[in-house]
């Protein structure tokens, strides 16, 4: 059985890698400032005592006033996994660095995130839609893509 990897624990090896890169972190996830993901997926993959050597996933969920990119990361040789998360505020020019150049699994899904939600990953090779045609108005998957958002509230107060 693959052994999870709490988000305290990816947060204080994220840390002691880059200082001040950590923007909280739970039981099940760690997330991290937008503009260091490469460097920090870098780390996850390169360094011996990390090693997560797969991209599980790839997603975004939209909760009207924040997104929230979610990676699934594996490392097959020390069988565990954990979840590591970057938060984007707004919800024009969502925009991060692709992950492409670490995991090339992270191509089609850069995509489909892209195509659905809006984000976009910059340094992608090929960022264009999947599932709509080039031209469609709008990511369908938004919350506010045919009426008004409802309103949220974020269980865990962040």
């Amino acid at each position: 059985m693959t052994a999870a990897v709490s988000g305290a624990d990816l947060a204080e090896a994220v840390s002691n890698y880059a200082y001040d890169s950590v923007m909280d972190s739970d039981r099940d996830a760690a997330w991290v400032k937008p503009e260091l993901i490469l460097d920090i997926c870098r780390f996850l993959r390169n360094d011996p005592s990390q090693a997560y050597d797969l991209l599980s996933s790839v997603t975004a969920v939209d909760y009207v006033e924040f997104f929230d990119v979610v990676y699934h990361l594996t490392s097959i040789s020390r069988n565990a996994s954990t979840v590591l998360k970057v938060r984007l505020y707004g919800r024009e020019a969502l925009s991060l660095s692709s992950v492409t150049s670490v995991w090339a699994g992270a191509d089609l899904q850069e995509r489909e995130v892209y195509d659905l939600l809006g984000v976009s990953f910059d340094g992608h090779p090929n960022l264009k839609r999947m599932l709509t045609w080039e031209g469609f108005q709008g990511h369908p998957l938004r919350r506010d893509y045919l009426e008004p958002p409802l309103p949220y509230t974020w269980p865990h107060g962040g």
